[in-house]
This record gives C-alpha cells, sequence and structure tokens, in this order.
C-alpha cells in the first residue's frame, strides 16, 4: 500500500537508513495502522533485522532487540526491531501483535525475505491468539477505566483489539485497521469515537463518555470474542517451524 500523503516517508526511510544492521522489513504500526491517527500522532516503525552469522555464532552479546526513539522535525517517532530468528519465534507464539506487524500494508521498507516471512504467516495463525486479543483489550479496558479524564486512545484501542480477535478467529486473516473492521461491524459509536480521534490531539479526552454504555459494549464483545473462539476452525498449534527455520538458516547464512 502506497504511504498516506499526511505520513512523512522519508523522514522514516531516514531512521530505517541509520539502522546498524540490514532490515528485512520495517512496516508503520500503531495509531497509523489502526486508522485514527490524530494530526500529532507519533510513528511506531516496528521491523526485522538479520545479526550477521559471525555474531551469533561468536562470543559478541547478540543484539536481538534494537530500539530507538526521538523528536525529528518536531515528529516523535521511534523504531523497534527484532532480530529474524527472535521475530520468527515470536511468530509462533499467540502473538497477534508481531503478525499485525509483520502484515502492515504501511510499507517503509521491504525485501524478498519479508515476502517469504508474510506467505508463511498464515501457519502461525491459531484458535488460541483469541487469548492475545482478549488479554490486550482487558489492559486497555482497565487503563480507560483507571484515568481521572479518559481519553479516546484507550478506548479505541479496546474495540480495535477485539474487533481484530472477533474478525481473526472467523476469517484467519490479521485485520488491525479499525475503520475496515467496523465497514463490517456496522457500529455507529465507533466511527464517531475514530472521528473525533482523527479530528482532534494525540492524547484527546472524553468528557461525555458513556462508561455504562461502552462497559456493556465491552462485555459484549468480550463474549463474542469468546464465542467465535469456542466455534473457530483454525487449528490448535502453529505448523510454521520448519518454514521459518529453514528461512532464517538462508538469510543468516546469505548475510
Amino acid at each position: 500500500m502506497t504511504l498516506s500523503s499526511s505520513i512523512n516517508r522519508p523522514l522514516c526511510e531516514t531512521l530505517c537508513a541509520e539502522h546498524a544492521y540490514p532490515l528485512v522489513f520495517a512496516t508503520i504500526s500503531g495509531a497509523h495502522l489502526y486508522g485514527f491517527a490524530s494530526a500529532d500522532s507519533d510513528y511506531d516503525l516496528r521491523g526485522v533485522h538479520v545479526l550477521p552469522a559471525r555474531e551469533v555464532l561468536g562470543l559478541y552479546t547478540q543484539r536481538e532487540t534494537i530500539e530507538r526513539e526521538g523528536v525529528r522535525e518536531g515528529v516523535e517517532i521511534d523504531l523497534v526491531t527484532h532480530d529474524l530468528a527472535k521475530f520468527c519465534r515470536l511468530m509462533l507464539k499467540k502473538n497477534g501483535y508481531v503478525l499485525e506487524q509483520l502484515l502492515s500494508p504501511l510499507v517503509v521498507r521491504t525485501t524478498p525475505t519479508h515476502e517469504a516471512m508474510k506467505a508463511i504467516a498464515p501457519a502461525c495463525i491459531t484458535r488460541f491468539h483469541a487469548f492475545h486479543y482478549l488479554g490486550f483489550a482487558e489492559t486497555q479496558w482497565n487503563l480507560f477505566l483507571k484515568e481521572q479524564c479518559p481519553r479516546v486512545k484507550p478506548l479505541l484501542y479496546v474495540y480495535r483489539v477485539l474487533l481484530t480477535g472477533i474478525h481473526l478467529m472467523r476469517t484467519g486473516a490479521v485485520e488491525a485497521n479499525l475503520v475496515n473492521l467496523n465497514a463490517e461491524a456496522r457500529l455507529s459509536h465507533v466511527d464517531d469515537l475514530v472521528a473525533r480521534k482523527a479530528g482532534g490531539e494525540e492524547k484527546g479526552i472524553l468528557p461525555d463518555a458513556d462508561l455504562d454504555f461502552h462497559r456493556g459494549e465491552y462485555a459484549r464483545l468480550r463474549s463474542l470474542l469468546e464465542h467465535e473462539h469456542a466455534r473457530s476452525s483454525l487449528p490448535e498449534a502453529a505448523s510454521a517451524t520448519a518454514d521459518l527455520s529453514d528461512l532464517v538458516i538462508r538469510t543468516r547464512l546469505a548475510s
């Protein structure tokens, strides 16, 4: 997908070019991926780097995760990457977050290895990814409730992760964009929240929130996700270990 004109692509590419290791991919996650970025939203870049075989086999301290963050050109931006082997191990767990990063349509940097990973990704999806989304939703709901001035963003995250999980259990497809998800769910209050967040500030508050209504919707969507998990035809376990292992070996030897 072509990055939106509102995204500073040169800035994202510059940060990627400064990375200490070759990148397999870098994509944009966060509010931009989820479809409710505000004008002042930060950039959350996520990706995979490749440690050379010499470092992996030797006595060096392996930099499996590298984080860079700061403010550039007035924009908060961070880039978090994992080494290919670590990322592939995460793919084999019930970690929907890494699959969203891998499959994000907002691509800053890509390679043939990235394409190979995306082709393998469906074999990593299981019924138990539902628990990732249930846990994430609970965390965001509690965050929303504990704030003295409730913010729009945590509430949107609640709806986003629950609808992503429901869609995944039904279809086996990873969809992280709330606008796309709500085209199917047709929740008018979600459309209103998205419009308020996109037209306001990243940390915009929701002083008129109907807590009882949203509590009911949270409970309803949790129950629906649990129901879709129970009836899902997705497999119990990932079947991609051998393919991912071979990909890591080939890529490492070529580095």
